[in-house]
């Protein structure tokens, strides 16, 4: 037999249905008796996640990095309370860096914290000119996020870019359902109309 995937080492040992459901919890409980091999499992899961969600919503990678440190210590030291069942793991997390992006906006100075145009994720095989596109594609994206309101923004980012589900989304910004599909639509709408005039520059065919 192969040697098991991630779910499949977070499903050994878990022995009640809740923690079958969100292998992420399991392999937190793992970590918190003891299993280090579940803390890099976890860490390899969930860091690159919350340091993409805070790179773009802060728009700065240093602040990106930290915050995205002090949400995976923070995780850390959830392991010994976690309840399985009570909420998925990545959502606790989402949660958590929004948070931590939030308070570290208010520090700077207050004020606001703060998709059919997303490009593809870059690909090894393109050439070199193409590469400079995506690159380009990447940088427009993220100046636009950055001129969305804060909510906006953060619907945006985890609709669009982290594919989260609305439900999903409402539980980690505490809002409702509802909220959230009004929140992500002004916020296509608003990169849409930032984009626009960039549709040739960015190598977008028309129509």
């Amino acid at each position: 037999m192969s040697p098991p995937d991630v779910k499949a080492a977070a499903d050994a040992g878990a022995a009640d249905g809740p923690v079958l459901d969100d292998p992420d919890g399991a392999l937190l409980i793992r970590f918190a008796a003891g299993d280090r091999d579940a803390a890099g499992l976890l860490t390899s899961r969930l860091a690159p996640r919350a340091l993409g969600v805070a790179m773009r919503v802060l728009g700065n990678r240093a602040e990106a990095e930290d915050i995205a440190q002090e949400a995976m210590v923070r995780l850390w030291r959830q392991a010994e309370h976690w309840e399985p069942g009570r909420a998925r793991l990545s959502t606790w997390l989402y949660r958590v860096v929004m948070n931590l992006c939030i308070d570290h906006k208010r520090r700077l100075r207050g004020g606001h914290v703060d998709l059919d145009a997303i490009p593809d994720p870059p690909d090894p095989s393109k050439s070199a000119a193409e590469k400079m596109q995506d690159g380009a594609r990447q940088d427009a994206l993220q100046a636009a996020l950055m001129q969305l309101p804060e909510r906006q923004r953060q619907a945006v980012v985890l609709r669009h870019i982290e594919d989260l589900p609305n439900p999903e989304i409402a539980g980690i910004m505490d809002i409702s359902v509802e909220a959230v599909e009004s929140l992500t639509a002004r916020g296509k709408r608003a990169l849409a109309a930032l984009l626009a005039g960039r549709r040739a520059e960015l190598g977008y065919s028309d129509g």
